[in-house]
């Protein structure tokens, strides 16, 4: 599948960003393998690659890395480890592994055939997950873990609203959030994505078209309001949530809420407001919060294979086709996940 160049050296088809634009500057191109140099990576040919809103962001908006072009895109990743470093010691060629590396602008990004892990990022694939379901897991994982349980310390018997919880992170986040023992509510656009979220473990599904959020959530907490709230969805969201909270409540964004927005109500009720941007390792250059990372996916490895935690996948897309996948994320409305497969 890869060709030999001139001078030895083995290429690989990637998909390419040179601009900031629409979903068409994502071409696919030959590319030099990476090479493995630093004794703690291991080379990992991918079998398959997550498509997040973030790429989308990348795409249209420029790359979050200086001297980012021209870019590969895609944060996800899974596939076999083919070669490792001299100091690695948790992988040997033909492990499966799983992990959230790079995509933020430059070569290192997984819409591509090979990548190139530091052996802390990387992590065993749950068995019972195949390369596209694994692919398709690690950012939405990490970021609803992070958002519910590190920022808005959610326990046992509290409850939890999670916006649009038929998407990406909200899928997962149900999950979570069901496997600490907490309650929760969340909000879809129809009854099609109220089935799927009920099947999730979610026991209160609010059809935000039709009904009024902070109606819905009081009737369902006796007039109290919700213990943790995640906003996946933006401002208005954001917004429209505060008034929606149980006293020093825990309300936790993964966008930015933009500068319109009225404190009073959040300060009166005592609410913690978080902000969750699982790219800050990666953006930072912070190694701890990289490992706890890895650890956060280690341990949704065993309730991956227990059956306690699915991942949803609504659709693969050949990697040449990148670019389709990123028009239909940009439509909004998908369930689930989008994968690009390699083989």
């Amino acid at each position: 599948n890869h060709t030999r160049t001139a001078n030895g050296g083995k290429e690989m088809k990637a998909i390419e960003m040179r601009e900031p634009g629409a979903p068409a500057v994502l071409e696919e191109v030959e590319r030099p393998m990476p090479i493995l140099t630093a004794s703690a990576d291991v080379l990992v040919r991918l079998q398959a690659a997550g498509v997040n809103p973030v790429d989308t962001k990348v795409r249209s908006r420029g790359v979050m890395v200086p001297d980012g072009f021209p870019a590969v895109l895609g944060c996800d990743g899974a596939g076999v480890v083919e070669a490792v470093g001299d100091a690695v010691t948790r992988f040997k060629p033909g492990d499966a592994v799983w992990f959230c590396h790079g995509g933020l602008g430059g070569p290192e990004g997984n819409y591509a055939e090979y990548a190139l892990v530091n052996e802390a990022i990387a992590q065993h694939k749950p068995r019972t997950l195949d390369f596209v379901h694994a692919a398709a897991a690690p950012l939405v994982l990490i970021t609803a873990w992070e958002a519910l349980f590190d920022r808005a310390t959610l326990q046992k018997d509290m409850t939890v609203l999670i916006h649009a919880g038929a998407g990406g992170v909200g899928h997962v986040a149900i999950q979570l959030a069901r496997l600490a023992g907490a309650r929760v509510a969340t909000t879809v656009s129809g009854p099609e994505k109220a089935e799927f979220v009920h099947s999730l473990g979610a026991e209160y599904a609010i059809n935000y078209r039709e009904e009024d959020l902070v109606e819905a959530v009081m009737d369902w907490t006796e007039g109290r309001g919700v213990d943790v709230a995640l906003d996946t969805v933006g401002p208005e969201v954001f917004r429209a949530t505060i008034p929606a909270m149980a006293h020093y409540g825990n309300l936790v964004t993964i966008l930015d809420p933009g500068p319109d927005i009225d404190f009073k109500e959040a300060r009166n009720r005592n609410l913690r407001i978080g902000f969750e941007l699982m790219l800050t390792p990666m953006l930072r250059a912070l190694p701890d919060a990289r490992a706890h990372q890895g650890e956060i996916l280690r341990r949704c490895t065993q309730w991956v294979d227990d059956g306690d935690l699915v991942i949803h996948v609504e659709k693969t897309f050949p990697l040449a086709r990148a670019a389709e996948a990123h028009r239909l994320i940009e439509e909004g409305h998908t369930r689930g996940k989008l994968v690009l497969t390699m083989g």
